[in-house]
């Protein structure tokens, strides 16, 4: 019995540390949960995504199918984030990812299998091997500035945060995802870049998703994905 209550107890701890991102900021004000985010597969779990190249590392909602309504007039230039659902409690680092939607496609069917650019990144901090922190850890809301420059139109704005508790082997990384779905008006003429494809966009292999975070304590980190656009 003692038995079978310590793996109730680590198993409830376990699921407890784990964390959705539910609900889209829009400067400064939270919508509903799930109103203008996808609901994830994890809705309920908290689960994270393991397999980078799977297709639920885009948006991760292959067994929901859900879309969601899209957050319409929000101009370039306004501050948008998501909530962590209770707070991203894991040491890692953060990425925030946008897709424009096809011309003539509702983002509100799109699959998101197109071209994605990063605008928004929480990595590490390191000192030379003396430490390593995590300023994406502990927070409730991540939010960023849409360029000035980013084109108008029907977006997937993706969040992935990927914990490296247990990251001292391929696939120990842990994802958590969410897709929002906006619509850019007063947009600029700029050209986001560089693009990748998601999944595609990392082999699971890289240096900072493939890591142990504790000993020795890393020299540097690097973070994964490419540059961040800013307009």
């Amino acid at each position: 019995m003692k038995l079978l209550l310590a793996v109730f107890f680590s198993l409830t701890t376990i699921a407890s540390a784990h964390y959705t991102f539910p609900a889209l900021i829009v400067n400064g004000q939270t919508t509903p949960n799930w109103q203008y985010v996808r609901r994830t597969n994890n809705y309920q779990s908290n689960g994270p995504v393991t397999d980078v190249r799977s297709q639920d590392f885009r948006c991760y909602n292959s067994q929901t199918r859900a879309t969601a309504q899209t957050y319409t007039g929000i101009s370039a230039g306004s501050r948008i984030g998501f909530t962590a659902a209770a707070s991203i409690s894991h040491p890692g680092t953060t990425n925030i990812y946008m897709a424009k939607a096809p011309a003539g496609v509702d983002v509100a069917s799109w699959d998101g299998n197109g071209q994605w650019f990063k605008v928004h990144e929480i990595s590490a901090v390191t000192n030379g091997g003396q430490s390593i922190s995590w300023p994406s850890a502990g927070l409730s809301r991540v939010e960023f500035t849409l360029p000035q420059s980013l084109p108008s139109g029907q977006y997937l704005v993706r969040i992935e945060n990927v914990a490296l508790h247990s990251a001292s082997g391929v696939g120990g990384a842990q994802w958590y995802i969410s897709c929002a779905q906006i619509e850019v008006v007063n947009g600029g003429n700029g050209n986001p870049g560089p693009t990748v494809s998601i999944p595609g966009v990392y082999t699971g292999n890289e240096p900072g998703i493939v890591i142990n975070i504790y000993y020795p304590v890393p020299r540097t980190y690097t973070q994964p994905g490419p540059a961040v656009w800013r307009g």
